[in-house]
């Protein structure tokens, strides 16, 4: 079994506008990571190989996934396909969001 307390994750290293993000887990199908946005920081990602859901566990602010923007807070739950433009925007709470990936993230992946 693989277990793990989320609150207590730090995710590691913080870019200059204060992101952070872990990977934590990691199988043959799926990764998954913790990824923190302070409030009014800018998200700079660029698309991914992967295929990801976003699930808020704290936090408001918003999602622009292909040019379609939806507000999130805790509880919300957002798919994006690989390679699709996408970025969080407009955070007036730090954000902590559990990322999973399929198939893993590219840094977590088994070799």
């Amino acid at each position: 079994m693989k277990a793990f307390e989320v609150p207590q994750l730090d995710p590691q290293p913080r870019d200059e506008q204060g992101h952070g993000y872990v990977d934590f887990l990691a199988s043959d199908l799926l990764s998954v990571g913790l990824s923190v946005w302070p409030a009014g920081s800018v998200d700079g990602q660029q698309p991914h190989e992967e295929d990801e859901v976003y699930y808020v566990i704290s936090g408001r602010g918003s999602i622009r996934v292909a040019g379609e923007d939806r507000s999130v807070k805790a509880g919300s739950l957002v798919f994006v396909a690989a390679h699709v433009e996408h970025r969080f925007h407009d955070i007036v709470e730090d954000l902590r969001v559990l990322v999973f990936w399929a198939p893993p993230h590219r840094a977590t992946r088994h070799s």
